[in-house]
């Protein structure tokens, strides 16, 4: 059973955010670094960079895939996480924690409301 933090956002495609404000912290679920397994790769975007929603801005590579990060949210990258870059390992033993991805500045505050609370994202993984 996967963990679910209840005070997290979703989105469909294993992202999860923590709103501070007008900023993100995002990162990739539990779920999804069980799937992946062993990850031994990630690139992370430009600080600067802005994002759309739903729109590809980061890899990671296990072991045995390469896949896509997509921005559950617009806005400017603000800070990545040089620590999962140097030690992408962080992503399978704290992927709420140490194992975030990037800080996104939003630009629509409103597409929150469009991620899934912690119960819906649980039903989705059959959590």
């Amino acid at each position: 059973m996967s963990n679910v933090p209840e005070d997290l956002r979703y989105a469909k495609s294993h992202e999860w955010v923590r709103i501070d404000g007008e900023v993100a912290t995002i990162g990739i679920t539990d779920h999804a670094q069980h799937e992946l397994t062993d990850v031994v790769f990630v690139e992370l975007p430009a600080v600067g960079r802005q994002v759309k929603a739903g729109e590809s801005c980061a890899v990671v590579e296990s072991v045995k895939t390469a896949s896509d990060i997509y921005s559950p949210l617009t806005g400017e990258v603000l800070a990545v996480n040089t620590a999962v870059a140097d030690n992408p390992a962080l992503v399978n033993s704290d992927p709420y924690g140490a194992g975030w991805f990037y800080r996104l500045r939003l630009a629509q505050p409103t597409e929150v409301t469009a991620l899934l609370p912690a119960g819906a994202y649980g039903a989705l993984i059959g959590g």
